[in-house]
């Protein structure tokens, strides 16, 4: 069956498989938390995307890439709890290395080992994540963009198609919440400036919470999103 991004807490992964990674998608705990477990096909190599609940659920997603339960990296994409909930028991199970926005990593419940900025690069074997600072729903919050290669075969993949993962940044129907409007501004500034303008319509968008999307979905009601404020 092909990915539909489609998943529920309990259920099962969905699972997106490409030709240099698979990526799979999980819920966990009780606000429904999207969790992403990107894994190299050549290297074995495991990056999990938001610890946020459930630390079992989490250890059965990444046995579920690995049988070796071999992980690489958990990038927190921002300081709100629902999204770190289960980081501590990750990492004290897995010893993967921790990342979070530089502005966030503070305010995690374990020491950050790498404070990633707008432009870093997170490497999964032989797979490359762009890291996108998207400011605003939080002041470190962080999306990773991987691209396809140019020469695909696997059935559900697309030459150079980007992957976007964006926490709470940017959900089908608009950005992430903000509680200010120079909070807006910024996060709109960013998705605008470097998500928008920079990836095509055929982008899929993986959020925090909730279904996919495209950016090909989304970018029509950009002015909408200016007017309504939030």
């Amino acid at each position: 069956m092909s990915y539909t991004g489609e998943v529920r807490p309990g259920g099962p992964s969905d699972v997106r498989t490409l030709d240099e990674v698979v990526i799979r998608k999980a819920s966990v705990g009780g606000m429904d938390n999207n969790a992403y477990l990107v894994t190299c096909r050549r290297s074995g190599e495991q990056l999990l995307v938001d610890a946020a609940a459930d630390p079992e659920r989490l250890l059965e997603l990444v046995r579920e890439g690995a049988s070796s339960a071999r992980l690489t990296t958990v990038v927190t994409t921002h300081r709100h709890p629902d999204h770190h909930g289960a980081l501590e028991s990750v990492v004290a199970v897995t010893g993967a290395v921790t990342a979070a926005g530089a502005a966030d990593a503070d305010a995690l419940p374990v020491p950050v080992r790498r404070r990633l900025d707008h432009g870093d690069v997170l490497l999964v074997g032989h797979a490359a994540l762009e890291v996108i600072a998207l400011r605003g729903h939080t002041p470190g919050s962080v999306a990773l963009a991987y691209r396809e290669p140019a020469s695909v075969r696997s059935p559900d993949a697309v030459a150079r198609r980007v992957h976007l993962l964006t926490g709470d940044s940017l959900f089908p129907g608009g950005p992430g919440r903000t509680t200010t409007p120079d909070d807006f501004r910024s996060l709109m500034t960013d998705l605008v400036e470097r998500v928008f303008d920079v990836f095509d319509d055929a982008t899929w968008v993986y959020p925090g919470h909730g279904r996919d999307t495209t950016l090909g979905a989304e970018r029509p009601h950009l002015d909408a999103w200016w007017a309504r404020g939030w």
